[in-house]
């Protein structure tokens, strides 16, 4: 399998360093916001957790905008702050153009499957969207073969491969039905848009004698991104 090298002038500019932290800080004022509802929840006493998600419930639809917002206890809102950081900065920082499209996807679309197959019961918190992102980051990262994304990836299945198991009807307390879709939905998503946001590759002047002549002349006329852009 040959892998790509990203264009160093384009991966250390100082417009892809702005991008990151404006990535880093989109992540961040969501989980902001998660943590909001949250606490607003805690200290009212307002049970907001009743407007999750109810499968086959027509009055259970609005789950579909209010589950990744909210969360039954610290320990189910803190187990999803960090993955979720990770993750969507991940994806906004690598796959800005294909973020647009994807986040509503996954943010309405786990919701909105499991509201079809899931158990009758309340579902409520970010698990979905978190598995969605991070199954989109690591699967995409190996589709495409360059080597920034193909290391994010090995990374995504270092911190959370086993969060494998949570697509497994393992714990009756648990929304694995959310997980399964958000992860469905994610690994779609990436054959879907794994030739978008392609970075620009390293040219060699070797690599540009060896290919013939007419490949070079087409790639010239496109501006090259025939073959930069793959």
């Amino acid at each position: 399998m040959r892998f790509r090298q990203p264009d160093p002038d384009y991966t250390g500019s100082p417009r892809a360093q702005a991008n990151l932290w404006l990535a880093v800080r989109l992540t961040g004022g969501f989980v902001a916001l998660m943590w909001a509802v949250f606490l607003f929840d805690l200290l009212t006493g307002l049970d907001l957790g009743r407007f999750g998600l109810r499968p086959r419930d027509p009055a259970g639809l609005i789950g579909l905008l209010t589950t990744p917002l909210l969360h039954a206890h610290l320990g189910h809102i803190a187990s999803n702050t960090l993955p979720l950081l990770v993750g969507g900065t991940a994806l906004l920082f690598l796959y800005p153009n294909s973020a647009l499209r994807v986040l509503p996807v996954l943010y309405l679309g786990s919701a909105a499957f499991a509201w079809i197959f899931a158990r009758a019961n309340l579902h409520i918190g970010a698990s979905g969207l978190v598995y969605g992102i991070l199954a989109f980051v690591f699967v995409s990262g190996i589709l495409k073969r360059d080597l920034r994304s193909v290391g994010v990836s090995l990374l995504i299945w270092f911190l959370y491969g086993s969060m494998v198991w949570g697509v497994l009807p393992l714990d009756a307390g648990t929304s694995w039905e959310l997980h399964a879709s958000g992860m469905l939905m994610g690994v779609v998503m990436a054959f879907m848009f794994r030739r978008h946001d392609l970075p620009p590759v390293r040219r060699y002047d070797w690599e540009l004698e060896d290919e013939p002549e007419s490949d070079f002349e087409d790639d010239q006329s496109n501006g090259g991104h025939d073959r930069r852009w793959p």
